[in-house]
């Protein structure tokens, strides 16, 4: 049985993870836990925190969560899709948002936490959300980040961007392993340098890591050159019409530069392709 957190504030973005969720883990054993987070930061009245008495939480905060989170399940039972091996649960919480995801990850020992992303409204802004990226940096656990737009479709291109420094180790890419032969998926494994495609011999003895892992797999390996990475995942994706992006979060520095550091009119494809963010202390879900 999978454990799957579903983190929401109501909004319609999340509402399309939560779908996307259900698809994605249609013939799988799961709990999924939806949790909506009351903001310390939104208990407070002009700059000084209000007395956080027991019952004035309770019902002002605490019962209308609740309520939405009823109407939340009406919603997804009215879904098309339906399984006996899916169980639904609904959390609130107040605290700081991160913390509220770090210890509901380890209470209920989650294995995926699913969660949308806003697009940036400003040229100048971040690709994802604050808090999505919150999590993928500063939660061990695997994640995925489904844009706004993104709707579920069957996985049979995955791309999984690297730059073959696996310090971590190889049972990290299980999950990937897993969602290629749950789906039949092609797995293509992108290189990105900046200034020329040829690799050195760690980078070498890596890559020949990569083919004893997915030996019994449908994968290729695809080298690219250019200045900014971002650019270039983003060609590939739309090249080829990929489905979903998977990556390991342990590579921050190259990670980063693909989602944190693009400026909107630069990139589509963070609009509709969902990406999974592998971490290394975290159990296995697929």
């Amino acid at each position: 049985m999978k454990n799957i957190l579903l983190p929401t504030d109501f909004s319609e973005n999340s509402w399309n993870a939560i779908k996307y969720a259900i698809h994605f883990f249609e013939n799988q054993d799961c709990n999924f836990y939806m949790l909506h987070v009351i903001r310390l930061n939104n208990l407070v009245a002009n700059d000084t925190p209000l007395v956080l008495n027991g019952g004035v939480v309770e019902d002002v905060y605490v019962k209308p969560t609740k309520v939405k989170l009823r109407e939340l399940l009406k919603r997804v039972s009215k879904l098309s899709i339906k399984s006996k091996n899916h169980h639904f649960y609904t959390l609130t919480d107040y605290s700081f948002f991160i913390e509220s995801i770090r210890k509901t990850v380890e209470e209920k020992q989650i294995d995926c936490i699913v969660m949308g992303t806003k697009g940036a409204t400003g040229l100048e802004k971040i690709i994802l959300g604050t808090n999505t990226a919150d999590i993928i940096t500063k939660v061990k656990c695997n994640t995925f980040a489904i844009p706004e737009n993104a709707e579920f479709r069957l996985p049979e291109e995955v791309a999984f961007p690297t730059d073959f420094s696996l310090s971590h180790n190889l049972q990290l890419l299980k999950p990937v392993s897993d969602i290629i032969e749950r789906f039949k998926s092609s797995l293509r494994i992108v290189h990105i340098n900046k200034a020329k495609p040829e690799l050195n011999k760690d980078q070498l003895k890596n890559k020949e890591l990569l083919e004893d892992y997915f030996i019994n797999e449908d994968y290729s390996f695809h080298f690219l050159s250019n200045k900014r990475v971002e650019d270039a995942v983003q060609c590939f994706v739309e090249s080829r019409n990929t489905d979903l992006i998977c990556m390991v979060a342990k590579n921050l520095n190259y990670f980063q530069q693909i989602l944190f550091h693009s400026k909107v009119e630069k990139i589509s494809y963070h609009t509709d392709v969902p990406f999974l963010v592998l971490h290394e202390k975290n159990k296995y879900y697929g």
